[in-house]
């Protein structure tokens, strides 16, 4: 699979402008509260936002009562979160050498044309989880996209959400933007306004839009580069600037300004169970 599954739960909003937050990894884990709650059987997922994240799906009210992994310290009030990402691998022979984010960043777009803000307990995933090959991934309606940040382009010559077939300059980015639209009534009914014309179907409410901008410092630990299919992996699977017209809003609180950073220290909820390590937790996929 050579595609990005994306994970996200949400708490209400009530931003009204362009907003951005830029996030530190806080945990790797073999959990999954979306798709697998209550177990240690899923592949490996890199944790931001909210610490309060355990192998249970949780409440707007649990994660609030945790500690942000981003640099706004207001984050558990204002659109408070946790998302997951499947972990990157370098792959070399039998290692797997996990590939460190440099920078993980969340935007909130096409914000002036919402209706609503995100519900209560929202959540949401982006991708598809059982996709097979590229032919499963609808890029056109996710926008997942792997590319070298400042070159060599390949975009126009390989499907957008597979892995940039040459050594990139600096960093590989991904990215991948949520659904849109959601179902007030039961919000886990959700799909995109690019599915329906540019707006949502009968009985459902547009909210911002959530995009994820990963990025990671591939030249440093693949000195020697790559052609063709690059040595990575993600955890999943196969190898394989925000658009809002409205003006930025630095949202401050009671916490401190926007951007200055969390003053405590994001930790693991459940340090005694499940796993970092790789090979560990596709042992534990296959137990039981």
């Amino acid at each position: 699979m050579r595609n990005i599954v994306a994970e996200a739960v949400l708490l209400a909003s009530t931003v009204t402008a362009f907003t951005d937050v830029v996030h530190k990894r806080f945990m790797v884990k073999n959990i999954d509260p979306i798709v697998l709650p209550g177990t240690y059987k899923s592949h490996m997922h890199s944790f931001f936002g909210s610490d309060a994240v355990t192998k249970d799906l949780p409440t707007t009210e649990e994660l609030q009562k945790g500690c942000p992994s981003g640099e706004n310290p207001n984050d558990l009030s204002a659109y408070c979160k946790y998302v997951e990402i499947p972990t990157l691998y370098y792959v070399n022979g039998d290692k797997y050498i996990e590939v460190n984010p440099v920078m993980f960043s969340t935007y909130y777009e096409n914000i002036g044309n919402a209706e609503i803000p995100f519900p209560r307990d929202f959540f949401a995933v982006a991708g598809n989880a059982s996709a097979k090959s590229q032919d499963d991934i609808n890029e056109r309606v996710n926008g997942i996209t792997w590319w070298c940040e400042t070159g060599p382009e390949d975009r126009t010559s390989r499907p957008r959400a597979a892995l940039p077939q040459a050594t990139c300059n600096t960093h590989i980015q991904a990215i991948l933007r949520f659904p849109d639209c959601v179902n007030v009534g039961d919000i886990k009914k959700y799909t995109y306004v690019a599915t329906n014309g540019g707006r949502c179907p009968a009985g459902m409410k547009r909210i911002p839009q959530l995009r994820f901008s990963v990025r990671y410092d591939v030249r440093r630990i693949i000195p020697q580069g790559w052609k063709g299919p690059p040595p990575l992996k993600l955890a999943c699977g196969e190898i394989g600037d925000a658009t809002s017209g409205r003006d930025f809003l630095r949202i401050d609180g009671s916490h401190g300004q926007g951007k200055a950073g969390s003053s405590c220290k994001p930790k693991d909820a459940d340090p005694g169970n499940g796993t970092s390590d790789y090979a560990t937790s596709l042992q534990m996929m296959r137990s039981g």
